[in-house]
């Protein structure tokens, strides 16, 4: 690669490319986000994303393989055991977990709530698993007139707790994560305590605020972000890779809530003159849709995504190398609210890279980590395989 240039991921969270191998054991056989929602909807347009050979990597009604130059398409498949944000992250960072995340199908033992109740000194509700949007109009009222927190889980490893902002200020709610980040800890050790505020007067009328915060597990060794920033090297983050990371491996940081804002920060950022990585969350396809199961949100996020990219090339300068990824499935067709386990895409662009590359099937997420270090001449991560000999 030419010397200068910048490394840019972009995750649509949430967007998988059809089941991977060992979806079965995971309840997710068949499941295919893309597919299923081109489907559902009568067809995306998605012409950037297809030049870029989107349509190559499974079936999507609208979308045909028909990739352009200069790009690279592919996809990956999940190394790390698991299907949630967290560990399909930190894998793309090249991170792999020999074990998964703990999670709670039936809520957290009794000895968990205990701890965690004697030392915020907050009686709690719910702990069960719930979607967030439906277990605050189940108790928000009586989480009103008692000041009990809501407490939930879902199929991902994470200890939630909702609370309405004016029965406990948001500082407050806050607090009481920080302390059960502290107390999940060894066995117990879930990726993502998470703070989740609502406001409303009544069931049906409560919605989440965009207060929410994570407390994430820290890494137990280091990242590419990692890697980079001790090399010397600027890390940029937009989205939610703050919290995912526990703000590690960052020079600068900035934490956005929907894709707009994400895709206008990588725009102003791109802009600026910077040596490392530009690496960006958009979560409206998990959050908003793919849990919700709502296919139409989920493809009009897709073709604005689609709509913009042409800016975001445009931005980018000789020799700088894109990335457009995923982290995990939520296919927004398949039963209940849970992410799904797919392999997710892979698709490469930059105006200094061979005409057109397929780049198959990946065996594990961290061929991003592994060519990240290719690109800066560090370190590679323990698991991955570069493919920029393949593109460049």
């Amino acid at each position: 690669m030419p010397e200068g240039c910048r490394c840019v991921v972009i995750v649509l969270d949430g967007v998988g490319a059809g089941a991977a191998p060992d979806a079965e054991s995971y309840g997710d056989a068949g499941s295919n986000s893309l597919s299923h929602t081109a489907r559902t909807v009568g067809g995306l347009h998605l012409p950037n994303l297809a030049w870029l050979g989107l349509g190559c990597l499974t079936e999507i009604e609208g979308v045909p393989c028909a990739p352009r130059g200069p790009c690279g398409y592919g996809r990956m498949q999940p190394r790390s055991p698991g299907k949630d944000t967290i560990s399909g992250h930190w894998e793309l960072m090249g991170i792999w977990l020999a074990r998964p995340f703990p999670t709670y199908p039936k809520g957290f033992p009794d000895e968990i709530m205990r701890t965690v109740s004697q030392a915020t000194g907050r009686e709690f509700l719910g702990n069960k698993p719930a979607p967030g949007t439906e277990i605050i109009q189940e108790l928000g009222q009586e989480h009103m007139r008692t000041g009990k927190l809501i407490v939930y889980t879902s199929a991902d490893s994470v200890f939630q707790v909702a609370a309405h902002e004016e029965i406990v200020p948001v500082a407050d709610l806050y607090q009481i994560c920080g302390t059960a980040r502290q107390i999940l800890r060894g066995d117990h050790a879930v990726g993502r305590v998470i703070a989740r505020p609502f406001r409303g007067d009544a069931p049906g009328k409560f919605q989440r605020t965009e207060n929410r915060r994570d407390f994430p597990l820290a890494p137990g060794s280091p990242s590419m972000m990692d890697k980079l920033v001790a090399a010397g090297k600027e890390v940029l983050t937009v989205g939610k890779i703050d919290d995912i990371f526990g703000g590690r491996g960052i020079s600068r940081s900035y934490h956005t809530l929907n894709n707009q804002s994400s895709t206008t920060a990588v725009l102003e950022l791109l802009n600026e003159r910077f040596d490392g990585l530009l690496f960006a969350n958009l979560i409206e396809y998990d959050m908003i849709y793919g849990h919700r199961r709502d296919a139409r949100g989920y493809a009009a996020a897709l073709e604005a995504f689609d709509r913009q990219l042409p800016e975001i090339q445009k931005r980018m300068r000789y020799g700088d190398l894109l990335m457009i990824v995923a982290d995990h499935g939520v296919d927004p067709t398949a039963p209940g609210s849970d992410h799904t386990r797919e392999y997710v895409p892979l698709l490469v662009w930059g105006d200094s890279l061979k005409a057109v590359v397929d780049l198959g099937t990946r065996e594990t997420l961290s061929d991003v980590a592994a060519t990240i270090a290719d690109v800066f001449g560090l370190e590679p991560p323990p698991v991955g395989s570069s493919f920029l000999e393949e593109i460049n």
